[in-house]
């Protein structure tokens, strides 16, 4: 090509196109072939999906050998004495009977045992609505000595029960206390560890809700009734269930406290039965089942608010 202003011949050299490289014969026997990206989807499918099959699977055999003994308790307490005794053992009554938990409501005052437990259960619930309100002091009020006195509601949580137990003894029996419901029931009245748990969830309630309600011409006690509790629900829900399994269960200081048979609490009531473990087990799975099945039947109802109640509370 002749330029106009020098008038010389310049060549130009077009650019060499690029050609796609030729594939290596050697290098493309030695490469293995590119997996399809459908193919690598599937497999990584597959292996999501084995992985909570095998932990269900897991979770499935744990929950059966744990409730394999509540399930022998129960069909125990149905069989007739021979068939308990029998060997091998069959897993499930061959002739059910109610012979045995009719045996102790009529022949081994398991009702007044019954009873006994129920009202000492009931005083723990008053003893519920105290731990709410230290909880709701300790959470909205500054007061002096505040972090004095809630140290020491949580030391009360590292001293053992049986540290306490005789000087507790020797108060109620100054107090004409022994040998009563009420003796049974005192000591266990109120709780460091569940004052602690109210105070943790109160804390997380705005001020200004409160602010708002004494506004509006509440007093403390109304705010906390109709404002406060109500908010506090899940661990209302907590504390009805630990409350409630603290009261039925307790064994050892019902034993100390009460010398009249009268007294007796059905979780002492069954450890009368020691010796008929050997003689009549049906007898004996009969006692433990009304031990366990109100239990059971409880923590079912408030399954939903326990969970959610410890969750707030370790949260916040």
């Amino acid at each position: 090509m002749t330029s106009r202003l020098s008038g010389r011949t310049e060549v130009r050299i077009a650019p060499r196109t690029q050609l796609p490289a030729e594939p290596d014969a050697g290098s493309t026997r030695n490469t293995p072939p590119a997996r399809p990206r459908t193919a690598r989807r599937s497999v990584s499918a597959s292996r999501g999906r084995t992985l909570p099959v095998a932990i269900g699977i897991a979770l499935a055999a744990g929950a059966l050998i744990t409730a394999f003994p509540f399930f022998w308790m129960i069909a125990s307490s149905f069989k007739p004495q021979r068939e308990a005794v029998q060997y091998p053992p069959s897993l499930l009554p061959q002739a059910p009977t109610m012979e045995y938990f009719v045996r102790l409501f009529t022949e081994l005052d398991f009702g007044r045992y019954f009873v006994n437990t129920i009202i000492v259960v009931f005083i723990g619930f008053v003893g519920l609505l105290l731990m709410a309100m230290a909880g709701y002091a300790f959470a909205k009020f500054d007061f002096r000595g505040r972090k004095v006195l809630f140290f020491f509601v949580l030391a009360t949580m590292m001293i053992p029960i049986q540290v306490t137990m005789i000087p507790t003894y020797l108060m109620l029996n100054g107090m004409k206390l022994t040998n009563t419901l009420v003796g049974i029931a005192l000591p266990t009245l109120v709780s460091g560890f569940s004052v602690f748990l109210f105070r943790q969830f109160m804390s997380t309630i705005p001020t200004e809700l409160l602010e708002a309600a004494r506004l509006d011409g509440a007093g403390e006690f109304r705010t906390f009734w109709q404002v406060v509790l109500p908010m506090s629900g899940p661990i209302l829900a907590v504390q009805v269930v630990l409350t409630f399994i603290a009261g039925w269960n307790s064994f050892l200081w019902p034993l100390v406290i009460a010398s009249d048979q009268q007294s007796y609490t059905l979780s002492v009531g069954l450890a009368l039965l020691n010796e008929q473990i050997a003689r009549n087990p049906s007898l004996q799975m009969a006692a433990a089942s009304i031990m366990v099945v109100p239990i059971l039947i409880v923590f079912i109802i408030f399954q939903r608010y326990v969970v959610q109640g410890f969750a707030l509370s370790g949260l916040k």
